[in-house]
């Protein structure tokens, strides 16, 4: 086994050169390192992108969501108590939920005003508001004047106001007086406006104290719905299917996936579509390995013969030219893991440093709605483009090294 190892490396470097690999071996490595690396890099930032939107998506959207089909539920407070004692459960919050329009300056903005408790999970997010004042005081303040409302910024760009301002809320009721039937309406001071990171539901949402809008959507001891937090997206799925198995028809239970779960494996599946495209750049690079360990074959038959004529087996023949596509794979695997792993984790960096640099725009954080360059480094993604990797240049030896084996050692000294 070790002069089997001796001979394999040997035939690695140069011919005249003894301390350098051959430019063939170097190609070969170059071209697996690249390919590995490439690869890591694009999954890296693909989940990355995956982990951005489904941020975006939960900023506004519960982990799991209970409702009642065809009304509001009565006997939240019940439910609440029963959520709270199930696993992976970390908060639970009701809420009263109806469409509405805003109406300020004569500009109308759609909307979904939603009345909330203290300790919401959207007053954790960053907020503009009166006097920088924390925006979780302001909304639930009870001192006669205006109730408070905080919308987000596209609404309040589109209705042109600003902190302090008022606004109406009009939902789809009527109020019966003399004169007939009036639209509801109540004014409402802003008091905080948020943008979660260029989310794309920013638009679609408004929080009110949910006593005001239990009050104003005349819907005195129900709420619209529970909102369910669990300790990580994985388990929203999970924790949905056991209440599902505890409330049944005809309340409805639905976790974050059930409500956009096709856009997010829309992601999945161009994740898996890259990963395909570009391990053909790994089966490239194998080829490569094949086609440097054919020439090596055909370089050192001469080699070959003197090693069988001395009692090596057609088995040690073999193992070399495994050893040497095995060397190949492996330092080629290694070198682009790390190189992947470096690229992936400094993709922010590299990226304002090139767009400095270059003084062009690569990454628009306006149009994804993220502060930085998203990539994220999954050790399953890394250990399955190693895997892959290695299979495929172990693969790619198999041939070379069997017609070597097979080779005759009386004719290829025939010639010599």
């Amino acid at each position: 086994m070790a002069y089997e190892w001796f001979v394999s490396l040997r035939y690695l470097r140069a011919k005249r050169k003894q301390t350098f690999i051959s430019i063939i071996s170097f190609i070969s490595i170059a071209g697996v390192t690249l390919g590995v690396a490439a690869l890591i890099v694009v999954l890296a930032v693909m989940t990355g992108f995956h982990d951005g939107v489904r941020q975006q998506i939960l900023g506004n959207i519960p982990h799991v969501l209970i409702q009642r089909q065809g009304g509001g539920l009565s006997d939240y407070q019940q439910i609440i108590k029963q959520v709270r004692t199930s696993p992976h459960v970390t908060s639970v919050a009701p809420f009263v939920a109806k469409e509405a329009m805003l109406l300020s300056h004569r500009n109308v903005a759609a909307v979904n005003v939603k009345g909330i408790e203290p300790g919401h999970k959207i007053l954790n997010q960053k907020f503009l508001s009166i006097d920088h004042k924390p925006v979780s005081e302001l909304l639930f303040e009870r001192n006669g004047k205006l109730p408070g409302i905080v919308i987000g910024l596209d609404t309040a760009t589109s209705l042109g106001v600003a902190i302090g301002d008022s606004v109406n809320v009009i939902p789809p009721m009527f109020t019966i007086t003399p004169f007939g039937m009036i639209p509801k309406m109540k004014p409402f001071r802003i008091v905080g406006i948020f943008r979660q990171g260029g989310g794309f539901l920013d638009t679609f949402y408004a929080y009110i104290d949910m006593a005001q809008a239990q009050s104003f959507f005349d819907s005195e001891g129900q709420v619209s719905g529970i909102e369910v937090e669990v300790d990580g997206f994985g388990q929203a799925r999970p924790v949905a299917a056991q209440l599902r198995g505890e409330y049944h028809f005809p309340y409805v239970v639905r976790s974050w996936e059930d409500m956009f779960g096709s856009f997010l494996s829309a992601l999945k599946l161009e994740k898996l579509g890259l990963f395909i495209v570009l391990g053909i750049i790994v089966l490239v690079a194998a080829f490569n390995i094949a086609t440097t360990l054919i020439m090596v074959v055909m370089e050192k038959s001469k080699d070959i013969a003197i090693l069988r004529s001395m009692g090596a087996t057609s088995r040690s023949i073999m193992k070399i030219f495994l050893f040497e596509g095995l060397v190949i794979g492996v330092l080629g695997t290694g070198l682009g893991a790390a190189l992947g792993v470096v690229l992936a984790k400094n993709a922010d960096p590299i990226i304002k440093w090139l767009e400095r640099t270059l003084g062009v725009k690569i990454f628009d954080q306006s149009v994804y709605g993220m502060d930085h360059f998203p990539s994220v480094v999954n050790s399953g993604d890394v250990m399955a483009v190693v895997g892959v990797a290695l299979t495929i240049c172990l693969l790619a030896t198999i041939y070379p090294a069997w017609q070597a084996a097979r080779m005759d050692p009386a004719e290829a000294l025939r010639y010599e």
